[in-house]
């Protein structure tokens, strides 16, 4: 008896505004498939029918995506091939996809991530910032608690730091994060690949000034400059500046150390010459 075949799940990432930067493979997985997942039907029926195609359309978002997921594994073990779009970019990156990309692994059916459009990435290079490394936390919390846990989490990243966020809340944010953080380095991206993008380069206080005085209007990518290495080395020599240096070394010696190694430590955490450390502990 012939063993059942398996539909494939692709996952394809779309313009985040200009049309034209979708792929073609894109376009041919979306012309071959046999149905096509999406978090706005409407949206995605837009752009098939830009490009005339002419697909079955599902709805899965995040309001319905643990409960959907369910139906699109079905269909997949019915030996269809499935299509997962977002509305702009790639699916499971702020956007519906993970949960139901972590059943098809679960359950060993195979799937294909395309390559495409990601305001992430696009951003973080415009912005000029350190590309080396980077963190991206996609919006900022509206609950208080877990945006303070957000703030604590990244105050002393050195990454790059990459959000999203929304026109009427760019100002609010702005003013968090120079509040929270600092007033760092940022780069402001407005509707990448659209008509009206731009780029703004410049502090967080004068992204504030400029956006006080107009009015924000579509989507941002925020790029921020992480915590410099001199300005977490300046913090540290900062915490011991209300203690002596014979209470600091004394402070190590509590702590089990030798008499040695806390001269070793201090020295390290004032970044002054051990020699100079060790002549405030010869009467310790």
């Amino acid at each position: 008896m012939e063993e059942k075949k398996i539909g494939k799940l692709y996952v394809v990432p779309t313009p985040i505004g200009n049309l034209q930067d979708i792929t073609l493979r894109a376009l041919n997985v979306l012309k071959d498939v046999d149905l096509i997942a999406a978090e706005d039907t409407r949206q995605t029926l837009k752009l098939l029918n830009h490009f005339e195609i002419k697909k079955t359309l599902i709805s899965y978002h995040k309001f319905n995506e643990e409960n959907k997921s369910d139906s699109i594994i079905y269909n997949l073990y019915e030996g269809k091939n499935i299509a997962l779009v977002s509305d702009a970019g790639m699916p499971g990156i702020s956007d519906p996809g993970s949960v139901l990309i972590s059943k098809c692994i679960e359950k060993n059916i195979k799937l294909e991530v395309l390559p495409g459009a990601t305001a992430v990435i696009t951003a973080l290079v415009y912005s000029g910032l350190d590309t080396t490394k980077f963190l991206f936390r996609g919006f900022i919390p509206r609950d208080k608690k877990k945006r303070d846990s957000l703030i604590k989490d990244i105050e002393n990243r050195t990454e790059t730091l990459v959000f999203y966020e929304a026109p009427h809340r760019l100002i609010s944010t702005l003013n968090l994060l120079k509040d929270k953080l600092g007033d760092r380095t940022v780069a402001v991206c407005k509707e990448l690949t659209k008509i009206h993008e731009n780029i703004m380069r410049e502090s967080l206080s004068k992204a504030i000034d400029y956006y006080s005085s107009n009015s924000p209007k579509g989507e941002y990518v925020l790029i921020l400059e992480g915590k410099s290495l001199k300005e977490i080395e300046e913090e540290e020599i900062a915490k011991w500046k209300d203690i002596s240096i014979e209470d600091h070394i004394r402070l190590y010696i509590k702590k089990g150390n030798s008499k040695k190694e806390s001269v070793k430590l201090v020295a390290k955490e004032r970044k002054i010459p051990k020699s100079e450390v060790y002549k405030y502990s010869i009467d310790i």
